[in-house]
């Protein structure tokens, strides 16, 4: 008999049974906490490469839509301004969810590379928020089901993060994530996105309790 052959990555994640689990109830205890009428803020993480690019706006609007109503999206150049240097120590504090815009190293594939700044964003959250890839072709993906490594140099590392072949977008993973990021209005009325509002004039404040 021989052997048969498989892919390694072709799964639907590359998460555990028991990463997952500890992700969901995780996701679920920041959804339980969250302040009715708190915003929901959510950093768009892209290279001024990618922010350059004639696609910009059409990914930005995917995220957008993809995402819960209600969610404010700030970005590299919408909260960074001349009065406003970057400041991450003090952005990351009034954040609840990050989306990583990585390279994608081929048209149509599934691997995408993080640059350092991007990698640096990604580690001061990913244990504590919900922190998705933006997958060009595939949506927004929970970093806990992609595959990652970490390249050289060894001064300023890289990563690499590897898509699952077989994601889904109704994962529960992705479903818990969305619904930790979903704020809780005052009324119920449904929230609309936006993308600055008049307590983002001062983003690096502490965020109102």
């Amino acid at each position: 008999m021989h052997a048969t052959l498989t892919d390694p990555l072709d799964v639907d994640t590359f998460a555990k049974p028991a990463q997952q689990l500890r992700f969901a109830a995780a996701m679920e205890r920041i959804a339980a906490s969250r302040t009715p009428g708190a915003p929901a803020r959510v950093y768009i993480s892209a290279a001024p490469r990618t922010m350059n690019s004639p696609k910009w706006d059409s990914w930005l609007t995917q995220i957008t839509e993809e995402l819960p109503d209600g969610v404010e999206i700030l970005h590299y150049r919408n909260t960074v301004t001349n009065d406003r240097p970057y400041d991450w120590d003090s952005l990351v504090e009034g954040l609840d969810g990050l989306v990583i815009v990585g390279k994608q190293k081929r048209a149509g594939g599934r691997v995408y590379l993080l640059g350092p700044i991007a990698r640096l964003e990604l580690r001061s959250l990913i244990a504590r928020k919900p922190v998705l890839l933006y997958g060009h072709n595939l949506g927004l993906i929970p970093v806990i089901d992609c595959k990652s490594q970490v390249l050289a140099p060894q001064d300023a590392p890289r990563l690499k993060l590897i898509a699952p072949k077989r994601w889904k977008k109704d994962s529960t993973t992705l479903q818990a994530a969305l619904h930790a990021l979903t704020p809780i209005s005052e009324d119920t009325g449904t929230g609309q996105h936006t993308s600055v509002v008049d307590h983002l004039a001062h983003p690096f404040a502490a965020p109102p309790r």
